[in-house]
């Protein structure tokens, strides 16, 4: 029940509370290398041109929602676990596998980042 309330409490102070719409900073780095991606929408909390109804109907689109959401979801069923979990309860109670899990999801996500991101832009 506390999680069901903090989720409702919290949902009400981000919408009453927080200022919507503000631009989130970024450096001046990042934001080259979006617009070096094509990404030059940088305004909002995310980027418009990834996140919307005309991206998701691109391959692009399916490629960062479908497949990337069932890549997340058959990951941690095949961890064992979420990355928040093996990292946060995993490595402070000493586990071996959660240590193997996290620096796996490292190293995969250097990988997308460096590797598959510039292909698919």
């Amino acid at each position: 029940m506390l999680f069901v309330v903090g989720i409702i409490l919290g949902a009400f102070l981000a919408s009453n509370f927080f200022p919507n719409g503000q631009d989130v900073s970024i450096s001046e780095r990042t934001a080259a290398a979006l617009t070096s991606l094509g990404i030059t929408d940088q305004h909002g909390l995310v980027p418009s041109q990834l996140f919307n109804w005309q991206a998701l109907a691109s391959w692009q689109g399916w490629v960062f929602m479908v497949l990337g959401g069932f890549l997340v979801g058959f990951g941690s069923r095949y961890a064992g676990g979420c990355t928040s979990g093996h990292a946060i309860t995993g490595l402070s109670n000493l586990q071996w596998v959660s240590l193997v899990a996290v620096v796996g999801f490292f190293v995969g996500g250097l990988l997308v980042t460096h590797l598959l991101y510039p292909v698919l832009f």
